[in-house]
């Protein structure tokens, strides 16, 4: 948090399955393998949230750091695509599944649904109502 105030640029490791949920005001974002985070940026963090076995870098100067923000913004457009959906329960849906598999169903099941409703702007109790219709779907 100290770094990301500061303003300082670092890079989700490209290497793993790891990602890091960044807490704002009103809404999540989440940078994923090879995103850069920081900068100006990310000052407004409130909280962030690691997940699988995170791993941050620096980026160095120049290609490396350029790749790095033009994959933080695929990151950016993939959540975009998904909040775009007029159905509450269908951006529920979308973000639980692509977590599940981003990484794997233990790691999904770790964020809380607070988590993953401000990822896709729906209220938590969508995201509650959407786990409990799939976990009963499979008993």
């Amino acid at each position: 948090m100290a770094q990301l105030k500061q303003g300082e640029l670092l890079m989700v490791n490209p290497r793993r399955k790891n990602g890091l949920i960044l807490r704002k005001a009103y809404h999540g974002d989440f940078a994923g393998p090879g995103a850069i985070i920081g900068g100006v940026f990310d000052q407004d963090v409130e909280s962030v949230i690691p997940v699988g076995a995170l791993s941050l870098l620096v980026p160095a100067p120049g290609t490396e750091r350029e790749k790095a923000y033009l994959i933080r913004r695929q990151w950016v457009r993939l959540l975009k695509q998904i909040t775009d959906k007029p159905v509450p329960e269908q951006r529920a849906q979308i973000i639980l599944n692509q977590f599940e598999n981003w990484f794997d169903l233990d790691t999904a099941a770790q964020l809380s649904d607070d988590v993953f409703a401000e990822l896709v702007g729906v209220l938590p109790q969508t995201i509650a109502k959407v786990r409990n219709r799939v976990n009963r779907s499979e008993i």
